[in-house]
């Protein structure tokens, strides 16, 4: 194995995706000095986490490992999304500046709790944050950051949603403005879920029944069905027990 052409290619991928090296170690549960060794030709990543490596960064092993077979668009993840209540009706009656200063001291709070269980922040747009988790344990990851985050906040002012399934990941929008993005059903499915969560969840955090597959069903109380545009049925959202 060429390590330097191995560290070449993780990357030349990570940023094409517009990752930084501590995203690729939080997603895979390792360290950011890791990452680095690799991308030096220092070291290469242990076979353990070399599949969760190459569905990360899109591309087959074969290809990581010197081969040109074709690359694997997509990965399985833990997509966390959120809304802030009462941003229309702040944005309505309060200064701009003010409105910005209280949507990121929530978004400093979600952002840290996603970290802290190394989860990937992907982006803010107005009222919603987006993320997502991999690796080991991802899904509950995912639900031990949500409740880290609705436990820092007033629990009105965040609503989380959390849903499982395949992603894909990469740079989206002109190349001079790209930034990282994650699209696909499973994150349609966890913004779609959203306003049946602030209606019908009073924990503030939803689950759907991919995460609660994953993890088994104690610890979670369920919440009723919500349909989905591009879901084949009513998909069973729960809520955290003790959130």
């Amino acid at each position: 194995m060429d390590l330097r052409q191995l560290g070449q290619r993780v990357k030349a991928r990570r940023e094409k995706l517009g990752l930084r090296q501590a995203d690729i170690a939080a997603a895979l549960q390792i360290s950011a000095q890791a990452v680095s060794k690799w991308e030096r030709g220092e070291n290469a990543p242990d076979i353990s986490v070399l599949a969760e490596l190459a569905h990360l960064l899109g591309v087959s092993i074969e290809w990581l490992l010197g081969a040109t077979s074709p690359s694997r668009e997509t990965f399985r993840a833990t997509v966390f999304c959120t809304s802030l209540n009462g941003f229309a009706a702040k944005a309505a009656s309060i200064p701009p500046g003010e409105v910005a200063a209280w949507a990121n001291r929530i978004y400093y709070a979600v952002t840290e709790a996603v970290r802290r269980h190394d989860g990937v922040p992907v982006k803010y747009v107005g009222d919603g944050f987006l993320g997502f988790f991999a690796g080991i344990n991802h899904a509950r990851r995912a639900v031990e950051a949500a409740r880290l985050a609705r436990s820092s906040l007033d629990p009105d002012e965040v609503v989380i949603v959390l849903h499982v399934g395949e992603i894909y990941l990469g740079a989206l929008g002109h190349p001079d403005y790209q930034r990282p993005d994650i699209i696909g059903q499973t994150v349609n499915t966890a913004f779609l879920c959203m306003p049946w969560v602030v209606a019908h969840c009073r924990s503030g955090i939803g689950v759907t029944e991919a995460v609660v597959a994953e993890l088994g069903a104690e610890g979670f109380d369920r919440a009723g069905k919500v349909k989905v545009a591009g879901a084949e049925g009513p998909i069973t959202v729960y809520e955290p027990a003790e959130a």
